[in-house]
């Protein structure tokens, strides 16, 4: 189904309540219209992505004399790709300015004069609603979920579509998805379950917060919904939650928390990288191992580093992380090609538990003069010492790659057998 209209935007009840007058651009009444806005003219081109409707009380025209000004931002509307503007006339401007509507027509940007006074939050909540509603009938027609709105509002976030605030927040609502004031969104994709029950559990182990879910191809996507007055370690909590609830063979990914008031860049951002990070969890070998039974239970701060290297995914960066990897462990490696160690894993664990004897070994399973030992091996291929402070990120970030690179080796061979 086409997007809503110019043309159908005017037939609304608040629009023409407000007696508009085209002014110019009669060519342009088929335009599809994204978004309704309001906004002081000098203002409202900035936040212009295109396709909107911007609507204006007309007062920065009746205070800016300089005809120029008003041509010009005429002109910036429609570069931005506005669908149209909106001045309300009467009240703070008494008339369009002739050369508002002489550069509108130059422009063919449909320019509007609303005679009557409607309140523009009546416009804009019934426009923006229709517009939502004609998106989401549409999307039935193509998108795999069908008529699910929900899942259609987490592949927009999740694939960063091209959306604002207000849509975002018209379709959550629409879903009964209702953030409250100074709420924190935490993302989470789930793997090997095709049901959303594991969400409800932990939603329900964290006291009932909102939630908006759904089930897709590769994993089952949610967005919480935390309430302000909630203190302590948000990602932990939630993590805790499907540690508790979620089977053995599932794997969870979270997020990282965001303000729900940050915007739906924020909301798309923890979505995403919950993807991403359950992407690795499946793809790359643990840097420690993990609880023999029960779930495996990844957050995206855990893997902040496997993300940060394979930005762009791995395959865009596996020729980088072997240079890497072979220039900074080269040694290592080629002892353990020649002998059975496990030197570079232990260098990692070790790194990552800010050099801890009693954490490394009891980690990796070895009595401390067992690790002492491989340290002392590491230390001497090397040629370094590894508890300089100046080659922490070096070390750790080569051997993190080779786990990376060696884990999508493994994937590889797997999906070739």
């Amino acid at each position: 189904m086409p997007a809503l209209t110019l043309r159908e935007i005017l037939a609304l009840d608040p629009v023409r309540a407000t007696e508009p007058e085209l002014l110019a651009g009669a060519g342009g009444l088929d335009r599809p219209v994204r978004w309704v806005h309001s906004s002081e003219v000098y203002e409202g081109a900035n936040f212009l992505d295109g396709g909107e409707l911007l609507l204006t009380n007309g007062f920065g025209l009746a205070e800016h004399g300089d005809e120029e000004t008003r041509r010009r931002y005429v002109r910036e509307l429609a570069a931005r790709g506005a669908a149209g503007l909106a001045v309300e006339v009467g009240r703070s401007l008494p008339a369009m300015p002739d050369e508002v509507t002489d550069e509108a027509r130059r422009l063919a940007l449909p320019l509007l004069a609303l005679h009557r006074v409607v309140p523009f939050v009546r416009i804009t909540e019934a426009a923006n609603r229709a517009i939502v509603a004609r998106g989401l009938s549409g999307r039935s027609v193509v998108r795999p979920w069908g008529g699910d709105h929900t899942a259609a509002l987490l592949a927009d976030l999740a694939d960063r579509a091209a959306l604002n605030q207000p849509e975002v927040e018209a379709r959550a609502a629409l879903a009964g998805f209702h953030p409250g004031p100074g709420a924190r969104l935490v993302g989470v994709s789930v793997h090997g379950t095709r049901e959303t029950a594991v969400v409800d559990r932990a939603v329900r182990t964290l006291g009932g917060p909102a939630a908006l879910r759904a089930v897709f191809p590769g994993d089952v996507l949610a967005l919480l919904s935390l309430p302000s007055g909630r203190s302590g370690d948000l990602v932990r909590a939630v993590q805790e939650a499907f540690r508790a609830r979620a089977s053995a063979g599932v794997t969870v990914a979270v997020g990282h928390a965001v303000a729900a008031g940050g915007g739906w860049l924020r909301w798309s951002d923890t979505l995403r990288a919950a993807r991403t990070t359950l992407e690795l969890a499946l793809t790359v070998p643990a840097a420690e191992p993990g609880a023999p039974e029960g779930p495996l239970v990844t957050s995206s701060r855990a893997l902040a580093l496997e993300r940060e290297l394979t930005r762009g995914g791995v395959d865009a960066n596996r020729e980088r992380l072997t240079a890497m990897v072979q220039h900074v462990l080269g040694p290592l490696l080629d002892w353990e090609s020649a002998h059975a160690s496990d030197l570079v894993r232990t260098l990692e664990t070790h790194l990552r538990n800010g050099c801890s004897p009693t954490r490394t070994a009891a980690l990796l399973h070895i009595g401390r003069q067992s690790l002492y030992q491989r340290l002392e091996r590491i230390e001497s291929l090397l040629g370094l010492d590894i508890g300089d402070p100046e080659l922490l990120g070096e070390l750790l970030s080569a051997a993190c790659a080779h786990r990376v690179v060696r884990g999508e080796v493994r994937d590889r061979l797997r999906r070739v057998a």
